[in-house]
């Protein structure tokens, strides 16, 4: 049997760190964090618990001792009924059996632990930023931003109105499920949007479920809106950079996995080029920049280089067609988005559209704004399509469409190897 190592070597540490650039925190940040926290004499910028707002005044949601405000959200986005569904919906490649490639479920949990280093360095508020990291993509449409793009066509031909995940989310959080997440929680959720990136992000602040409403409703009528909002905390703004930093270099890793020879493609910058030099060199540069300062930023060396990666990802990644989901979702989301609403507006209650999502959401016993049931049928039929993974998707098209010709192939996990009869042959 092979002995595994309990420790490597130096040399062997040094090779593999070859060529890898790791930037630490300055000697004279890191000292002055260290006296601080000491002292307890470190900035106050965190949001603090006791200024909460809910939209219900729930004795059962009251801080504790033992369970502090915002934990009270990240149990409540933990046990939603739709957090399950991270575990099979697409993060950047589809159609793919292969254990190694992330689904949404890792991509939250690195999203969080990106933004919890960040936020004990600038002293923070931890649970906060774990809420907003735990439920910011819970909304999120299958196979990707190709999924969330088609849905939000669907929704528009139908209604004017428009489909945006983070908005979504923010609806499966305080309509689908209200439960009573904290305006804080689902500001954050509602701001996260990761596709735009600034060097500098300043709080606007938030003080009322009636403004916020009011943001979330602009963002179903403007196509635009969504990517202009600004988290109103600094937990906030902190995740929402996390959410650039947590996918920028983990998709490399994935295209490696899905055998896209890109390895040598990118420019290396100021951040590097692999997934631990991005985390490591951002995370570095954002607590310099922001350490005890009102918001939350980069300098611009490092900025340009996060840039110029994104650039890169959408190039040779996103831009390949091994990393978009089959063009023919496109008319399969079609063909479920017409039927499901025949089948409501019909009254077909033994249809899918009934029982794996209506009946499955009402017996949540919480108090909505008007019944679900009552809600406009397009409504209906786009949170029943974005709270879909991917392979109920095609099993549900399978399902109602039984003679249709559209036959969607994934990429399997021995399809690339020589056959067995080949290897025994060998």
């Amino acid at each position: 049997m092979r002995k595994t190592k309990e420790f490597i070597t130096k040399e062997e540490t040094d090779a593999l760190t070859a060529g890898r650039i790791l930037e630490t925190v300055s000697p004279e940040l890191t000292a002055r964090m260290e006296r601080e926290k000491a002292t307890l004499s470190f900035p106050r910028v965190a949001f603090r618990d006791e200024d909460i707002i809910r939209r219900h005044d729930v004795p059962k949601d009251e801080a504790t001792v033992w369970r502090p405000a915002f934990v009270h959200d990240i149990d409540k986005i933990l046990h939603c009924p739709y957090y399950n569904r991270y575990a099979d919906k697409t993060q950047a490649f589809s159609f793919y059996k292969n254990d190694d490639i992330s689904r949404r479920s890792l991509h939250v949990q690195l999203v969080s632990r990106i933004a919890r280093t960040i936020g004990v360095a600038l002293n923070l508020n931890l649970d906060l930023i774990e809420a907003i990291s735990l439920g910011h993509d819970i909304g999120h449409a299958p196979f990707a931003h190709t999924g969330e793009k088609l849905l939000d066509e669907l929704y528009c031909e139908n209604t004017g109105r428009h489909f945006a995940h983070n908005i979504h989310s923010v609806r499966v959080l305080d309509e689908i499920f209200p439960i009573n997440i904290s305006l804080q929680t689902l500001d954050g959720i509602a701001a996260h949007n990761g596709e735009t990136e600034l060097s500098e992000y300043r709080p606007v602040p938030l003080d009322s479920f009636e403004k916020f409403d009011k943001m979330i409703e602009e963002c179903y009528i403007d196509p635009g809106a969504s990517a202009k909002l600004v988290p109103s905390t600094l937990e906030g703004c902190v995740v929402r950079i996390s959410d650039i930093i947590a996918y920028l270099g983990r998709d490399r890793q994935d295209a490696e996995k899905a055998q896209m020879a890109i390895s040598d493609a990118f420019e290396r910058g100021a951040i590097g080029v692999s997934n631990t030099e991005i985390i490591n060199n951002l995370i570095v540069n954002i607590i310099e920049n922001s350490y005890g300062k009102p918001y939350i930023s980069m300098d611009r060396e490092h900025f340009e280089a996060l840039r110029l990666a994104k650039k890169e990802n959408y190039k040779l990644i996103y831009g390949d067609d091994r990393s978009r989901a089959d063009p023919r979702i496109r008319p399969m989301m079609a063909e479920i988005y017409e039927q499901m609403k025949k089948d409501l507006l019909a009254g077909r209650e033994r249809s899918p559209v009934f029982t794996h999502h209506i009946n499955y959401i009402l017996p949540t016993r919480r108090k909505r704004r008007i019944p679900y049931e009552e809600n406009d049928p397009d409504q209906i039929v786009v949170d029943y399509i974005a709270s879909m993974t991917d392979d109920y998707f095609v099993d549900l098209y399978n399902y109602l469409f039984p003679k249709s010709r559209i036959d969607i192939k994934y990429v399997g996990y021995f399809d690339s190897d020589p056959t067995y009869e080949e290897v025994l042959n060998d």
